[in-house]
């Protein structure tokens, strides 16, 4: 665990020397699509029964917290091709599986302010959001799938042509067809097609579902989906770092 530790905590130091600047980009993002959608488009508008914003807010921290942990993709490629960071955690006596598991906990970590940002919005608000035990278990295993992801695309790219690539066809469209800022059950036929093929979309659910526990919208299914997938990435990223070893 000392390496896991050590990519965490180098990490956590390169991170802090741009604390106040990276925190509040992580708080003012979710915060625009909030007064945009909620207050704006969605201002006394009801979904499925409920207030609009009660269902929105558990999309935007399911959105802005998978930014933020798949964020990591792009210092890890930084890391990789400029600094030769990686190359020095390949030739230090660590074991493999450290590697990602501490540059996925600086993910994890990430992906948690801007979920804290607005849960204490949702308190001072009023919007009864329910924070219970399945709630943070569904949150983990959702910024560990991100986490995962944002890795294996750093480890899978060779330039920032192909990570920008990558984000304009998958992670931009999966953000709006992802059951995050309106169901999407309600959507045209091929685009509801499309959105189930998105990660993103189970653990929307699964986190809306804990949160609003009265809605009954939560699924036993939706959560094996993300575990499997989950371990499915898990599996990928190790791979990846053999790879990049050899």
């Amino acid at each position: 665990m000392r390496g896991v530790w050590a990519v965490f905590y180098r990490e956590l130091m390169f991170y802090r020397r741009r604390g106040i600047r990276t925190v509040l980009s992580a708080i003012i993002h979710p915060g625009l699509f909030l007064l945009a959608f909620g207050y704006g488009i969605g201002k006394g508008a009801t979904v499925n029964g409920m207030n609009y914003l009660a269902f929105l807010l558990p999309g935007l921290i399911t959105m802005s917290s998978m930014n933020q942990a798949y964020g990591i993709s792009l210092e890890v490629h930084i890391s990789r091709y400029y600094f030769k960071v990686f190359e020095e955690y390949l030739i230090a006596p660590i074991g493999r599986w450290e590697i990602v598991a501490g540059e996925v906990l600086y993910g994890i970590c990430k992906g948690l302010i801007p979920v804290i940002f607005l849960l204490g919005y949702a308190a001072v608000a009023g919007i009864g959001l329910t924070i219970t035990p399945i709630f943070l278990v569904c949150l983990a295993i959702h910024l560990l799938a991100f986490a995962l992801l944002g890795f294996i695309v750093a480890m899978a790219v060779e330039s920032h042509a192909d990570q920008a690539a990558f984000s304009t066809f998958v992670m931009v469209p999966m953000i709006f067809l992802s059951d995050t800022f309106y169901p999407i059950d309600k959507m045209p036929l091929l685009a509801k097609y499309l959105g189930y093929l998105f990660p993103l979309t189970y653990s929307t659910k699964l986190i809306r579902g804990t949160l609003l526990p009265s809605s009954g919208l939560f699924s036993l299914r939706y959560l094996v989906f993300m575990v499997v997938i989950t371990l499915v990435l898990i599996v990928a990223s190790l791979i990846m770092v053999e790879r990049a070893e050899a």
